[in-house]
């Protein structure tokens, strides 16, 4: 008995603790796949005479993420050079002139190049970039005219908290830069000066569950360190200091150039938000650092009460004028942040001209939640408010001369289909990009680089009337293929930056006009990396769920597959809910099946080379029942609707195994996947990547939920799958990274479902990524989690076997 019961712990102990050990690699399809060499990006001048290729690696190793990293003030910073650890980088450039063809390298790059931030001159004959080494982050500009590029600082720059450089003219820039080496750094005593203490006395103050915060005095000391900057000026390579070392979140040129606005960082530093909300002063200098006018103190975002429409009591969206010289404009709440308030108007814009010694002055009144202003001229601007909470939003017409406002379009912001697109703008004598208008001023050009309809994602170009406030559309992506215009090169002639695919062809850029009709100029030729995808099929489905909701997704098919010959395929389900209003709009096609597939570590497709069916972007919406519900209140049961129809949408078609389907899902999608395990029977595994499963870790509310936890808790239990952790007996398969950044998907959220599940006797394997955030991205990594992934699937869904009993049989595809 004794020997029995010794044998039974061992194999327990086996079950549950043996780990494989090292890291392992997914079939060479998936691999080759994920490792492909990515395609250049580019950026494209005003005229379009030039064109920078920036070419990037694929991966960088997990032993480059493990280099060291602080983790304070809701940053992850690299001690050693003064910089966000994480960053994605390109490796090297190329000119290209469009209108002969030629392509140039680009001399004087330092080796090993790691560049990032790229901002051409005013001029548009310079394109500065950032270089970031193991020791600090050096600014370089390219001279178009010799192809070179040059080293321009001096001192090495600090770009912890971003903004970093800024062009002032074609010869001027600003940036920000360290005072100290990083070996100046506080290093932590082994005696603590004292406990960390927090407090509250009295104060309203809810907070999200931000991650990488202050946690104690020596964090403080640290921050202090790292983010304090001096402001320089560097005119043709000469440096010269602007004002004294500070903690800037902005520094931002008036129109003239001849003030900056600054907003800085002050003590007390907060342990409960990211250092974007710390307590700040925002005030105006002029190009010596000489304060000219004190415009505000911020509070703490701390401060700022739960509830969407809700803001902090103080100033915000402070911004220059576009169109005038050096006039300030932001806006204040008049319901002291509380939307709920009664009240005609909830927030006031002001304005503020240089010399800055008048008054502000009022401008205009908003009736919902002001969000910000596009400039065009003295008589034209838009206005855009919206209430999230209602999922709407509202365009208005304004002209700072007379103060008149009004309304020009009132939309839910999740109706794609009445999407008019955004105004096309122009740079005007300041250098600044305003609103350009035509035919006399009555018309906006208006480009929408999705274009959603009844038909999917047709991108357009339209003439949007500020008489009839209708919107004529002059040009739109023909049907089989999908083409957006990525700039509008000449707004009097048409001429268009287009960015064109399809199933087959691979994302190039053209020239287009769309006045003299001539033939399109292509200036791009970039080959297809992922010729193992030649031949699978594509297509966008349509069905509805049992409420009548139509739904759609996006169902990829092996190459040589057969339906009536191969029969039904075990199936792949990737999806991610959304929240909606309107079932109207939770029923829009979103997606066009005619873009080019191109392939991501965290998407499905790899599988179809595998033999399944792969339904990617499978619709979930949560949708509002009545008036008085919300979304959530019906969390539970939608999933179930939208899941059940999807299945049988497959099965109906022939193509899908309904006994053989996996359900997946990064984030929200993983929460999705963990709750339909917990109360269906639909599918045979799960995949959940780096999701939250306790919404009582997130009780301040969590996606597009404003309710707390405590003026819900019912809501909050039931749509947390690790309530139900007793429950899911379908196979599971949690991964997460184990430095996530996001707001409420801590690793301890994995970490908790995984032993409620294996306490219960649930099968369920946690793969923990060392060094990985929220997104993935150490090369051996993500080949060890496709390679897990794989194994669950070939293990739980292809080999599982239908329910009748019958093998699957050989494919050929």
């Amino acid at each position: 008995m004794r020997k029995l019961l010794l044998l039974g712990l061992i194999l327990y102990s086996f079950t549950v603790f043996a780990q494989d050990e090292g890291y392992k690699a997914p079939p060479k399809e998936i691999a080759d796949l994920l490792l492909a060499k990515p395609t250049p990006a580019i950026s494209v001048d005003g005229k379009a005479n030039w064109m920078l290729l920036m070419e990037r690696n694929s991966y960088p190793s997990v032993e480059e993420l493990a280099q060291p990293e602080l983790r304070i003030a809701g940053q992850r910073i690299n001690p050693n050079n003064f910089a966000p650890s994480r960053q994605n980088f390109i490796n090297n450039f190329k000119l290209k002139d469009i209108r002969s063809g030629k392509e140039y390298l680009v001399t004087g790059l330092p080796a090993n190049l790691l560049a990032g931030n790229i901002a051409w001159s005013p001029d548009e004959k310079k394109i500065a970039f950032t270089h970031t080494t193991n020791r600090s982050v050096d600014l370089y500009v390219i001279d178009i005219a010799t192809r070179k590029a040059t080293k321009l600082n001096k001192q090495a720059l600090n770009v912890v908290l971003g903004q970093e450089f800024s062009w002032m003219d074609d010869n001027t820039i600003l940036y920000k830069t360290i005072l100290q080496p990083a070996s100046a750094a506080p290093q932590r005593s082994l005696m603590p000066s004292g406990p960390t203490i927090q407090q509250n006395l009295g104060k309203v103050a809810p907070s999200r569950t931000y991650q990488d915060l202050i946690k104690s005095p020596f964090d403080e000391q640290l921050f202090a360190f790292y983010a304090t900057v001096q402001l320089v000026k560097n005119v043709n390579g000469v440096e010269t200091k602007i004002g004294k070392p500070a903690i800037y979140v902005q520094y931002n040129l008036s129109p003239d150039k001849r003030y900056l606005l600054t907003r800085i960082i002050n003590k007390p530093f907060s342990y409960l938000v990211p250092a974007q909300g710390f307590n700040s002063t925002v005030s105006i200098t002029d190009l010596t650092g000489k304060t000219i006018k004190q415009i505000a103190d911020i509070p703490s975002s701390e401060l700022s009460p739960s509830g969407y429409d809700n803001v902090l009591n103080a100033p915000r969206n402070f911004d220059w004028r576009d169109d005038e010289a050096a006039t300030l404009t932001w806006c204040a709440p008049l319901d002291s942040g509380i939307y709920k308030s009664k009240t005609d108007f909830h927030d006031a814009v002001y304005s503020l001209s240089a010399p800055f010694t008048a008054a502000p002055k009022e401008l205009f009144k908003t009736t919902w939640r002001f969000s910000g202003i596009t400039w065009g001229n003295e008589n034209f601007a838009l206005v855009n408010e919206r209430l999230t909470s209602k999922q709407a939003g509202r365009t208005s017409r304004y002209n700072p001369t007379t103060g008149q406002l009004e309304t020009l379009l009132e939309r839910n912001s999740t109706d794609a289909y009445g999407n008019p697109g955004n105004p096309v703008t122009e740079k005007n004598k300041y250098g600044r990009q305003v609103i350009r208008l035509i035919d006399n001023g009555t018309r906006m050009l208006m480009n929408n680089q999705v274009g959603s309809s009844p038909k999917g994602d047709l991108p357009f170009i339209a003439k949007f009337d500020l008489a009839t406030k209708k919107n004529e559309i002059i040009w739109r992506s023909q049907e089989g293929i999908f083409e957006y215009a990525v700039d509008i090169l000449d707004a009097d002639k048409l001429v268009l930056l287009t960015r064109r695919e399809s199933k087959k062809d691979m994302p190039n850029y053209y020239i287009r006009n769309l006045v003299l009709r001539i033939a399109d100029q292509p200036i791009t030729s970039f080959a297809n990396p992922y010729p193992q995808l030649e031949g699978i099929s594509k297509q966008k489905i349509t069905y509805k769920r049992a409420d009548g909701v139509d739904l759609s997704g996006d169902l990829y098919l092996p190459k040589n597959y057969d339906p009536k010959k191969d029969g039904p395929l075990p199936v792949l389900m990737w999806a991610y809910p959304r929240e909606f209003n309107s079932a109207a709009d939770a029923a829009q096609i979103r997606g066009s099946e005619d873009k080019f597939t191109m392939v991501s570590y965290g998407g499905p497709i790899f599988w179809v080379t595998q033999g399944y069916a792969v339904l990617d972007n499978a619709e979930m919406p949560i949708v509002s029942t009545s008036p008085d519900k919300k979304p959530n209140d019906d969390f539970i049961d939608q999933l179930k609707m939208n899941a059940e129809a999807a299945i049988n949408k497959l099965s109906d078609l022939g193509v899908g195994d309904r006994n053989r389907v996996a359900i997946g899902g990064h984030s929200y999608g993983a929460f999705m996947t963990a709750n339909l395990l917990a109360h269906t029977d639909l599918f045979k595994a799960g995949i959940a990547r780096s999701g939250a499963y306790n919404r009582t870790l997130t009780p301040f509310g969590f996606q597009n939920e404003d309710r707390t936890y405590w003026q819900a808790p019912d809501l909050y239990f039931s749509m947390s799958p690790f309530s139900y952790a007793d429950k899911i007996k379908t196979p599971l398969l949690l991964i997460h990274g184990e430095m996530d950044d996001n707001p409420g998907t801590f690793p301890i959220q994995s970490e908790r479902l995984f032993n409620a599940i294996k306490g219960h006797g649930g099968i369920v394997r946690y793969i923990t990524l060392p060094y990985e955030a929220h997104g993935y991205r150490g090369k051996e990594n993500l080949l060890h989690l496709l390679y897990e992934q794989n194994a669950w699937l070939e293990k739980y869904v292809k080999n599982a076997g239908s329910n009748n009993g019958k093998e699957e049989k050989k494919r050929s595809f």
